[in-house]
C-alpha cells in the first residue's frame, strides 16, 4: 500500500499540494487579520455598554466531566495493516476521543495507545450497504459490480464504520444488537461533541475564525451551510483546502489506480488519507503561527480602542447609515419575494422536531427522578441515596439514556429548502439541536442536586421522597421556562442561517461594486475596527431580523409548543438559588455511600467503574484470554481470505458470472478453557474449519450403551463399562456437600436423591459450558453494578448462573474419589443404587 501512496503521490505533487494550501491559507489569514480587530472591538464595546439577555434560571456545572469517563470494552476491529479482524479494547474519556488498546490489560496498566479517533467530521453507518454507497461516489467512474464481495466483510451481522470524507475510515462490529446500539449511541455522542464547534468563551479568537473562513467561502461563491466547519481550527482549515484540492487530485489519480475494484477503493482512501495528513500538519503549523501574531498585537489594538471608542463607534453609524440607504430598499423587496412565504415552513420544520426532543428531556427527566423516589421509598438507606444520586448527576452524558430525546430531533426534514436557501443537510441544525438538550438537562440535574443536597441538611426530619418531589416540582418550572427561551434562540439563529446567505447571494451582484465607495468614509485609524463588508452584512441581517422576531413571536403564542411569551420575563426570580451555584461540586458518593469505595481490590475496581457514566462491556472471564490480541475472528463460507476473493473475482470477471455471495453468517472464535495454553491465531482457512467443525466426545445413556440403534434400524452388540469413577472436581464438591453434613453419615435415601440432582446439575453445568466456548468473545454479566443506568447485557444468564456460582462457594468436606463408586448392571432393571441416568 505505501508504494501505490508513494507512486501516487511524488515529490512535484506533493509539492503542489502544499503550495495549493499555503495559497489557501494566505487568503485565509488576510481575512483572519481583518477580523481579528473588528472582533476585539466588539468584545471591548460589549464590555463598556454590558447588555444581556434573560436571565438563565437553572444553574450552570462549570466542569462537568471531571474525573469521569464515558465509556469502554471490547470490540472486533478491522485493521487494513493484515486485513484481519482483531479485538481491540476502546477507551472513551472525558475530551470524547476514542482510544484503541490492544488489551484491557495494556489500558489498565497505563501503556499509550495504539490509537486515537477524533471523532470531528464522521459518520456514524451501521450497514456495509451505506458503507459502499459512500465509497464508490468518493471515486466517480468506479462502481460496484452488482452482488460483489463487500470490503470490508463484516465479521458479525452488527457493523459499525466510521466513515470520514478525506481521511482514514475505521471499522468495528459487535457480537450482539444491545451491544450494537449501545456502542452506535456512544460513536454518536463523540461525534455530536466534536462538532460542537469552537468554544464561545473565547470571545475574540472564536469570532474572527469563524467569520474568516464564512467569508472565505463567500469569495468562492460558497453561501451555504457547511458541514465540515468542525473540529479545532486546523482540523476545519485542512477540510477548507481539501474542499477545492480533492476534484482536482480526483481527476489526476482517479484514471491512474489499476486493479480490481475493491483495491482500487483501498489505494485511493489511502491516497487521500496521506494527502490529509500532509495538509493537516500545514494548517496547524501555520495557523498557530498567525495566532500568536495576532495575540502578540492585541495589547496595542485594545488600548486604541479604548481611547477612541466614542470616535470608533460615530465613524460606524455614520457608514452604516449610508449603507443602509444602498441596500435596505432591496433587501426589503428581498424579502417580500421569496424569503417571507417560506419562513413559517422552515419555522415550522425546526419547531416541531426540536419541541417534542426538549419534551422527552423533561419526560426523562421526570422518570428518572420518580424512580429514584420510588426506590427511595422501599429503600430509604444513606448508601442508597447516594448510589442513586451519583447515577443520575451524569444522566446528560449518558448517550444510552439520551438517545430517545436525541431521535426526535433527527426527524427533521428541511427537504424543499435545500436547493432553494443552499442547505446542504440538516445535519447542522440537528446536532446543535441535540448539544443543547444535553446542555439543559445538565444544567436541570445540577439545579436539582443543589437544591436536594440543601433540603437534606435544613429538613433532617422529613421523609425524603417528599423532599425529592419538592425539589423536582421547583426545578421542573425553572426547567420549562429556560427550555422556551433556549429554544426561540436556537430557532432564531436557524432561521438567520438559512436566510441570511441566500439574500447575500441574491443582493452580492448588484451591491458589491458600490460597497468599495464607502471606505473613504472610514479614518485610516479605525479601517482596522470598521469593515465595510461587515457592515453590509449587518444592513441585511437587520433587514430580516424583524420578518424572523414576528414569526417566532407567532409561534410562542401557539399552545402546541409550550414556548413562553416575550413577556414573561423571570429576572432574579430565585436569588438564594444562585448563590449555590459558586459552591463546589457535589460528591454523592463520598457524601451518602459507602466510605471504603476509594480503597484497593474489588472495592477500587467498583469505584473506578462507577466513575464511567455508560455501563462496561466486558469479556467473560477476561483473564483466560491472555492473547485476545491476537484472536482473529474465524474465518467461514461467507468470510472469504483475501487469496479466496481474489480467485473469485478473477474467475467471475472471465466468465462474467454476475452471481450474487451469500451473506456472510460467521461463527466466533471458541474461548480458551481455563489453564490451557494461549490461543493461538489459525494460519490458514484449513485451520480455521478446523477450529468451527471439531471432534468432540458425547457420553451416551448406559441404555445405548447396551443395544446401540443405527441410523439404519440395526441393533450392536457389545459389552457395557462394569463401573466408572467419578473425577470431576465440579461434580465430585456437589456431591459431597449433598451426601454428607458435619459429622453425619449419608443415608442410602439421601444417596438417590444426591444422585438425581448431580444428574441434574451436570446437565446443567454441560449447558453453561457450551453456551460460555461457543465464542471467543462473550460478553458476560459482571456480579457488581457499575452506573445503573444500563441492565446488563446477557441478562438470561443471571439466574441459570446461580447455582453453579453458589455451588463454587461451598468448602466441600474431604472424602476419597476413589471411595466413591457408581455400578452399572447389565439388563433394563435398574441397579440396587439406582444409578445415575444419562451421564
Amino acid at each position: 500500500m505505501g508504494d501505490v501512496v508513494s507512486s501516487q503521490l511524488d515529490e512535484s505533487r506533493r509539492e503542489m499540494i502544499t503550495a495549493r494550501t499555503r495559497k489557501v491559507l494566505a487568503e485565509f489569514g488576510t481575512l483572519y487579520q481583518q477580523q481579528y480587530g473588528l472582533a476585539l472591538f466588539n468584545k471591548v464595546r460589549f464590555e463598556i455598554e454590558g447588555t444581556g439577555g434573560p436571565q438563565s434560571q437553572l444553574l450552570h456545572r462549570k466542569v462537568p466531566l471531571e474525573g469521569r469517563s464515558i465509556f469502554s470494552g471490547a470490540v472486533y476491529q478491522y485493521l487494513e495493516e493484515n486485513k484481519k479482524w482483531r479485538i481491540r479494547f476502546l477507551f472513551i474519556p472525558d475530551s470524547y476521543n476514542i482510544e484503541c488498546f490492544e488489551s484491557k490489560q495494556a489500558h489498565d496498566r497505563g501503556q499509550q495507545p495504539k490509537g486515537v479517533i477524533s471523532c470531528a467530521g464522521y459518520k456514524v453507518l451501521t450497514s456495509m450497504d451505506e458503507y459502499l454507497e459512500l465509497l464508490n461516489n468518493s471515486l466517480p467512474g468506479v462502481k460496484a459490480k452488482a452482488g460483489g464481495p463487500p470490503f470490508p466483510n463484516s465479521a458479525t451481522q452488527f457493523p459499525l464504520l466510521l466513515w470520514h470524507p478525506y481521511t482514514r475510515h475505521y471499522c468495528f462490529c459487535v457480537l450482539t444488537e444491545k451491544e450494537h446500539n449501545k456502542w452506535m449511541a456512544v460513536f454518536q455522542d463523540c461525534i455530536r461533541h466534536a462538532n460542537n464547534g469552537l468554544p464561545e468563551d473565547n470571545k475574540v479568537q472564536t469570532p474572527a475564525f469563524t467569520d474568516s473562513v464564512r467569508l472565505y467561502r463567500q469569495h468562492h461563491e460558497q453561501y451555504g451551510t457547511w458541514d465540515m466547519m468542525c473540529g479545532r481550527p486546523p482540523q476545519i482549515l485542512a477540510n477548507l483546502v481539501m474542499e477545492t484540492l480533492v476534484p482536482e487530485l480526483r481527476n489526476l489519480i482517479g484514471p491512474r489506480l489499476k486493479g480490481k475494484l475493491y483495491q482500487r477503493q483501498r489505494n485511493w482512501m489511502l491516497i487521500l488519507d496521506a494527502v490529509y495528513h500532509q495538509v493537516l500538519c500545514q494548517t496547524q503549523a501555520q495557523y498557530e503561527a498567525l495566532v500568536q501574531v495576532s495575540y502578540s498585537g492585541q495589547p496595542q489594538l485594545e488600548s486604541s480602542i479604548r481611547t477612541d471608542m466614542d470616535q470608533i463607534i460615530t465613524s460606524k453609524e455614520h457608514v452604516t447609515s449610508k449603507i443602509r440607504a444602498l441596500v435596505q430598499p432591496k433587501a426589503e423587496q428581498l424579502l417580500k419575494d421569496s424569503v417571507e412565504p417560506d419562513i413559517t415552513f422552515i419555522l415550522e420544520a425546526l419547531m416541531e422536531p426540536t419541541s417534542r426532543g426538549f419534551a422527552e428531556v423533561r419526560d426523562l427527566f421526570f422518570r428518572e427522578l420518580t424512580d429514584m423516589s420510588n426506590n427511595i421509598q422501599n429503600d430509604g438507606s444513606r448508601e442508597k441515596l447516594g448510589e442513586h444520586m451519583e447515577k443520575v448527576s451524569m444522566l446528560a452524558y449518558h448517550p444510552v439514556k439520551m438517545q430517545s430525546c436525541y431521535d426526535k430531533v433527527e426527524q427533521m426534514n428541511l427537504e424543499g429548502l435545500q436547493q432553494k436557501f443552499d442547505v446542504s443537510s440538516p445535519s447542522v441544525f440537528i446536532q446543535r439541536a441535540q448539544i443543547l438538550m444535553r446542555e439543559q438537562m445538565d444544567n436541570t440535574v445540577y439545579t436539582f442536586e443543589h437544591l436536594l443536597h440543601q433540603s437534606l441538611s435544613d429538613q433532617e426530619g422529613d421523609e425524603v421522597p417528599k423532599i425529592i418531589q419538592r425539589c423536582l416540582d421547583r426545578v421542573m418550572k425553572k426547567y420549562d421556562y429556560d427550555s422556551s427561551t433556549v429554544r426561540k434562540k436556537f430557532f432564531k439563529e436557524a432561521l438567520l442561517q438559512i436566510i441570511i446567505p441566500y439574500m447575500l447571494k441574491q443582493l452580492n451582484p448588484s451591491c458589491a461594486q458600490e460597497l468599495p465607495r464607502f471606505r473613504e468614509l472610514i479614518f485610516e485609524d479605525f479601517s482596522r475596527f470598521i469593515l465595510v463588508e461587515n457592515i453590509f452584512e449587518e444592513v441585511v441581517l437587520q433587514s430580516a431580523m424583524k420578518d424572523i422576531m414576528l414569526a417566532v413571536r407567532e409561534a410562542a403564542v401557539q399552545r402546541k409548543h409550550n414556548l413562553y411569551r416575550d413577556s414573561m420575563i423571570l429576572a432574579q426570580s430565585d436569588p438564594n438559588l444562585h448563590m449555590l451555584e459558586e459552591n463546589p461540586p457535589i460528591d454523592w458518593a463520598a457524601s451518602y455511600g459507602p466510605q471504603d469505595e476509594g480503597g484497593t481490590g474489588d472495592s477500587a475496581e467498583l469505584w473506578r467503574r462507577r466513575r464511567q457514566v455508560v455501563s462496561m462491556i466486558l469479556l467473560d472471564d477476561w483473564r483466560h484470554l491472555q492473547n485476545e490480541s491476537c484472536m482473529e475472528v474465524p474465518g467461514v463460507d461467507g468470510i472469504r481470505e483475501e487469496e479466496e476473493e481474489s480467485k473469485e473475482e478473477d474467475k467471475a470477471e472471465e466468465e462474467e458470472d454476475d452471481d450474487q455471495n451469500s451473506d456472510p453468517s460467521p461463527v466466533p472464535d471458541p474461548s480458551p478453557e481455563p489453564g490451557s495454553s494461549p490461543t493461538k491465531s489459525p494460519d490458514s482457512v484449513h485451520e480455521i474449519r478446523g477450529l468451527i467443525n471439531p471432534m468432540l466426545e458425547v457420553l451416551v445413556p448406559v441404555s445405548e450403551l447396551n443395544n446401540p440403534v443405527l441410523t439404519n434400524g440395526l441393533v450392536l452388540q457389545g459389552e457395557e463399562p462394569k463401573s466408572r469413577h467419578i473425577q470431576d472436581d465440579y461434580s465430585k464438591a456437589l456431591l459431597n456437600r449433598l451426601l454428607q453434613k458435619e459429622g453425619e453419615p449419608p443415608a442410602w435415601g439421601s444417596v438417590r436423591q444426591a444422585e438425581s440432582r448431580l444428574s441434574a446439575g451436570s446437565g446443567q453445568q454441560e449447558a453453561e459450558s457450551e453456551r460460555f466456548s461457543g465464542t471467543a468473545m462473550q460478553f458476560a454479566v459482571h456480579q457488581q453494578d457499575d452506573s445503573g443506568f444500563q441492565s446488563p447485557v446477557s441478562e438470561g444468564l443471571e439466574d441459570e448462573g446461580q447455582a453453579i456460582t453458589a455451588a463454587r462457594k461451598v468448602q466441600p468436606v474431604a472424602l476419597d474419589p476413589e471411595s466413591v463408586m457408581v455400578t452399572f448392571e447389565s439388563g433394563d432393571e435398574e441397579s440396587e443404587l439406582d444409578p445415575i441416568s444419562n451421564v
